[in-house]
């Protein structure tokens, strides 16, 4: 088993962005229609090599693929679905008028929850429901919150405190000292993409 702070000192994966996200799903129409009627997804081309039923679908920079579920029958449609809860896994998306969406899935009958989060005078307003399989999905204004990275030495700092002092304390101290000086070169890259993206969205 690899140890918490092996991780932590190699270097993190290369990554740009999310690409997309996969969902099993009983009927893949069904699953294509709410996608696209609901969310706005655009259907596009899948690789013809795929060997089963499925479906791509592309937006808001981020992809949503679907694969039929070959273990339930697309006739089974009596499922009892999960209550909608807040706090089980979900996607979110950000949305320009959270009133035009509940007033849009009450027109198409979709049972919604409300949410709401505060912080320090900001409030961002959540609206949670379920597509045809069940998945959760939640639409918000989260953008009211800003993003701001949380340095981990903060973390490490509190860990140390809670161990009991050994001979090794300078090193752990000179480690700790390095961990800060990366996350803040981290915490500058971050902001430094965040204010790219913003800039892309503007234009």
């Amino acid at each position: 088993m690899i140890e918490i702070e092996e991780i932590m000192d190699s270097a993190p994966l290369p990554l740009l962005s999310l690409n997309h996200v996969s969902l099993l799903c009983r009927s893949v129409r069904t699953s294509v229609m709410f996608y696209q009627d609901v969310l706005g997804f655009v259907l596009i081309k899948r690789p013809s090599s795929f060997n089963f039923d499925g479906a791509w679908l592309f937006n808001y920079g981020v992809g949503i693929h679907l694969l039929k579920n070959g273990t339930i029958s697309t006739v089974d449609v009596v499922r009892e679905l999960r209550p909608i809860n807040p706090k089980d896994n979900h996607i979110s998306f950000q949305c320009t008028d959270i009133g035009l969406v509940k007033l849009r899935l009450e027109e198409m009958g979709i049972e919604y929850a409300k949410g709401t989060v505060e912080e320090e005078g900001m409030i961002v307003e959540q609206v949670f429901f379920h597509d045809p399989d069940g998945y959760m999905i939640e639409v918000c204004n989260c953008d009211n919150i800003p993003v701001l990275p949380i340095s981990s030495g903060a973390f490490f700092a509190m860990r140390n405190n809670d161990e009991s002092t050994t001979e090794n304390d300078s090193c752990c101290k000179n480690a700790m000292k390095v961990r800060r000086e990366q996350c803040g070169i981290m915490e500058r890259v971050m902001m430094e993409r965040l204010s790219m993206d913003m800039l892309n969205i503007s234009f």
